[in-house]
């Protein structure tokens, strides 16, 4: 069973998570990765989530205000081994409510 939480980028299986995140978008970019990877810092997001699996963290999603009525949902991402098994759909689901709960209409 998944169990999802709500967080903030301090939280440290989220920067795991990200940690991998990374290094998969570094193989995915090549020589575009630094220019990508300028607009993904986390340091300051206050709207994450973390997916859980038996325990284990096996997936993640974040949220930042673009604009007062539009969240911009980035840093997906669930584990190799967990993938096709509906987290990244939970994840998002998730996100949304957690947006239209802050009074995003986007």
């Amino acid at each position: 069973m998944i169990k999802i939480i709500r967080t903030d980028s301090g939280n440290l299986d989220f920067a795991e998570l990200i940690k991998y995140l990374d290094s998969d978008l570094a193989k995915r970019d090549g020589n575009e990765h630094s220019f990508y990877d300028q607009f993904n810092k986390i340091d300051k997001i206050k709207n994450a989530i973390v997916a859980y699996e038996n325990g284990k963290p096996v997936g993640c999603g974040a949220m930042k205000e673009f604009s007062t009525a539009v969240m911009e949902f980035k840093r997906m991402y669930t584990v190799t081994g967990r993938r096709g098994k509906g987290i990244a759909s939970a994840i998002l689901i998730e996100l949304e409510k957690w947006a239209t709960e802050l009074s995003y209409t986007k």
